[in-house]
């Protein structure tokens, strides 16, 4: 019986000590204290979310600085140090929450740029109180210490190069993104940029330019007088130039790359008819100082056969290859 009320009273006294921490962090001591920051920057976004207008953009920019202040304050208060710096961790969560603000919007909350500057701005936050001395009601600006002065510009500099580094991967991914054909490419020369995936063998916008523009040539080729075949033939250059096109300005729309994909054909004569070369020309940036480009080859040659009346005529029968040919190097030239 006195085990079991031992056992009673230790919950009890559990519950109290954990009521108490729970208190002792939400209730504020006095009125200026960072859970009054924290709860003013709940209230506005409570009462934000029920205004309209510009009245609420105005209530939520409040909240943001009352967040940042409450959230400054209590990290500040026994501040965690980052391992090998004096920044304190307080500083990267502040640092943080003025990124996002500052460069965060409705649509995206974290952008690009939030995570870009977090680092620098970290930094920035955790350098102000060293220009400071005196206490909250009397407070002058001070030179910080010749030792001082050395880690915050070393503090400040590191933070801006991480920042610089961020940068460069974004801008790597929206390069990565906007002109992909650059993955078909090889990175061995780079002395920066490590390529962490299995590369692409060949080129996808190349290929899909030459897949839609296979089908419209045949099109226009298949079971056409062998006669009209051969001016079709003769005015290629223009009429495959001005198909590639469209094709590209239809399926590459979304790619900034779509103004260095250009088509053009390359037609041969052969003892039975014609080779038509379809290719697909990458005039971008390369690894290969002479380009490269892609080709479809399509075999043309006369048959016979008959018309509505009956009677014999010649004309077209073409064949094409099933895949796309990647070669390295520059396109031959025109005959």
């Amino acid at each position: 019986m006195n085990t079991l009320l031992k056992d009673v009273f230790g919950v009890f006294k559990f519950a109290e000590g954990l009521y108490a921490g729970i208190r002792k962090v939400l209730v504020p001591p006095k009125a200026y204290s960072w859970q009054t920051f924290i709860y003013l920057s709940v209230f506005s976004w409570v009462l934000s979310y029920c205004a309209t207008g510009y009245i609420k953009d105005i209530i939520a920019f409040f909240g943001w600085l009352f967040l940042i202040a409450g959230t400054a304050w209590y990290t500040t208060e026994d501040p965690l140090r980052v391992p090998g710096t004096f920044m304190p961790v307080g500083a990267v969560i502040t640092g943080f929450l003025v990124s996002v603000f500052a460069f965060g919007n409705q649509q995206d909350v974290i952008t690009p740029r939030t995570i870009v500057f977090w680092p620098t701005i970290s930094a920035l936050i955790t350098a102000i109180p060293e220009f400071i001395e005196g206490n909250d009601t009397d407070a002058k600006a001070r030179i910080p210490k010749p030792e001082d002065r050395q880690r915050i510009i070393i503090l400040v500099a590191s933070s801006m190069l991480l920042s610089c580094w961020i940068q460069f991967y974004f801008v790597m991914d929206n390069w990565l993104r906007q002109y992909p054909s650059l993955q078909a490419d090889t990175f061995k020369r780079s002395t920066f940029v490590v390529r962490t995936e299995q590369p692409v063998k060949i080129p996808k916008n190349g290929v899909v330019i030459l897949e839609k523009l296979q089908p419209i040539v045949v099109e226009q080729i298949a079971q056409t007088s062998w006669s009209e075949v051969e001016k079709w033939l003769l005015d290629a250059k223009q009429r495959v130039g001005s198909l590639g096109k469209e094709i590209i300005e239809k399926n590459l729309s979304k790619y900034e790359e779509k103004e260095l994909w250009r088509v053009e054909p390359r037609v041969a004569n052969t003892k039975s008819g014609y080779i038509l070369d379809l290719l697909s020309i990458w005039t971008g940036p390369s690894s290969n100082p002479r380009g490269y480009y892609l080709k479809k080859s399509c075999r043309i040659e006369p048959v016979a056969a008959a018309n509505s009346s009956g009677n014999k005529i010649t004309v077209a029968e073409i064949e094409c290859d099933r895949l796309s040919k990647f070669i390295p190097g520059a396109p031959p030239p025109q005959q």
